[in-house]
């Protein structure tokens, strides 16, 4: 359906185990059905660059391929950025 095609992609990078990447997945939960979730976990080989990157900061976010935020969800910041993608797209 086009409606499941215009939603916003919330990348999450991550690792096995990490606690506060399950915490931020429950804190997005009621948000669940406005975005696709994507995770990359930063442990596997292809994620190397990601991993440089990340190692000391996951959970980090990316909305749309943009850096959105890490450490935690900044749940005002989240819903500011998603509104503004969900208008661009009506």
């Amino acid at each position: 359906c086009s409606a499941s095609a215009n939603k916003p992609v919330l990348t999450l990078f991550t690792k096995k185990p990490c606690p506060l990447c399950d915490e931020a997945k429950e804190v997005l939960e009621p948000y669940k059905r406005r975005f696709i979730l994507q995770e990359v976990d930063i442990t596997l080989p292809e994620n190397s660059v990601w991993y440089d990157k990340y190692k000391y900061d996951i959970p980090v976010f990316h909305l749309n391929g943009k850096f959105l935020m890490k450490h935690q969800v900044d749940i005002q910041k989240f819903e500011d950025e998603l509104m503004k993608l969900e208008l661009q797209n009506d």
